[in-house]
This record gives structure tokens, sequence and C-alpha cells, in this order.
């Protein structure tokens, strides 16, 4: 599995693309928080980094679909996928392999944005309040670990990035933001929308991202991961 995650980020930074996602997705991210009337930190007038976990939501739907969409499009593609299964590996330690790569990248990228905490700790007189920021960016990460199975998972099932690449943005909108908005509406005086809102991601980021580590939020993140990562190894083996 080491092979695959050293493989995955060596042709990651092979090129300047890798480099060039991690820095626009930071870039954009800096000129929101600190340019946009609307979003700006500076004009908050209290030290929160709130804007910035609301948007990393929409942000990452970009930068996420960029680094799976080639874990095995370009596979496909090159051809290179039949050397793969010809190594003494298992499935689902290529998969892992491939998961964890993308993992290892999204944590550079966040470690990136760590400038923006330390940035606006310096400039506040009473500094952030260090648990929330915390918590926020386990949810963020716990989010993007979504975001990467459901791309690696469409990665496996297309031998065109660009495909991949939209259709991974688009299921990870949906995942998060179609479930959020839906409509309520009771059954024998239960609250049915509020039920189903559950099934999507964003209420279980935003009770993380709050600083509440609650059990079935973990096990809702970990079994939505363990999912597309299943179904990826199931598509692999129709692959061969």
């Amino acid at each position: 599995m080491r092979t695959i995650i050293r493989k995955e980020w060596n042709q990651f930074f092979s090129g300047w693309m890798g480099f060039i996602s991690i820095v626009v997705y930071l870039l954009v991210t800096g000129i929101l928080l600190f340019y946009i009337p609307e979003t700006n930190l500076l004009d908050a007038g209290y030290a929160s980094l709130d804007s910035f976990f609301e948007l990393s939501p929409l942000l990452l739907l970009i930068l996420v679909p960029a680094i799976t969409m080639r874990s095995f499009s370009e596979e496909y593609k090159m051809g290179t996928f039949e050397m793969l299964k010809s190594l003494s590996l298992k499935g689902s330690s290529l998969v892992l392999g491939k998961f964890f790569s993308v993992l290892l990248i999204i944590a550079i990228a966040l470690a990136g944005s760590l400038v923006y905490v330390f940035t606006l700790h310096y400039l506040s007189l009473n500094g952030l309040d260090t648990g929330a920021v915390l918590g926020s960016y386990i949810g963020l990460f716990m989010l993007c670990a979504v975001y990467a199975s459901i791309g690696i998972y469409i990665s496996s099932c297309f031998s065109n990035s660009l495909a991949s690449f939209m259709i991974t943005a688009f299921a990870c909108f949906l995942i998060y933001y179609v479930f959020a908005f839906f409509p309520a509406f009771y059954v024998g005086g239960q609250n049915i929308g509020y039920y189903i809102s559950l099934m999507g991601v964003k209420s279980h980021f935003e009770n993380i991202s709050k600083g509440y580590l609650a059990l079935n939020d973990l096990i809702y993140f970990i079994s939505v991961v363990l999912l597309f990562l299943y179904q990826t190894n199931l598509q692999l083996k129709k692959s061969n």
C-alpha cells in the first residue's frame, strides 16, 4: 500500500498541475477571507474563522475532484491498470493506497490554510477559540474523506478524467447540499424532513464544526467512506 501512496504522490506532484491546484485553492480562499466584503474576516468585528469553514465545503468541491479525477481514470486511459493488477496487491490495498494518498495531499492543502489561523490569531486582541477551530478542522478533514471516497469510486467507473471530475463535483454537491435543504414535512407528528437531512453530510459536518464530537456523526462519516471504498473495490473486480 505504501508503494501505491508513493506512486500517487510522485504522480500528483510530478508536474505543475498538483502544485497549481493547491496554490489556487489557498489563493481563492485568501481572497474570499481578506478582500471580499461579504466574507472579509477583518470586517467581522470579532476573531472568528466561521466564514472560512462555511466556504471551505464549496471550495473543496473543486479541489478534491481535481485530486481524485485521475486516480483510476488515468490508469485506464494509459493502460497502466493492467500493470497494477499484475502486482501482488489485493484490490482493497490498491483502493486504500489511492484513498490515503488523496487524504495526504488534502492534508497538505488544509495545513496551508493554517496561515489564516495564525494571522487572525495574531491580529485579534483575545485570540481565537482554539477548541472550535480544532473541531472545525476535524470536521473539514472528515468531509474531505467523504469527498475523496466518492471521487475515487467515480474515477474507477470512467476512463475520462474530465468526466470523473465533473461527476464527482456534482455528486459531492448533492450529498452535501441537497439533503440539507429538504423541506420539513410531518408524518405522525414526526418531522420526516429532518431525518432525511441527516442522510446528507452538511448536518454532521456542522455538528463537529461546533465542537460536538458525537459518536453518531463519526459513525456516519466512517460508514459513508467505507461504503464508497467498498463500491470501488467491487467496480475494480468488474474491470478484471
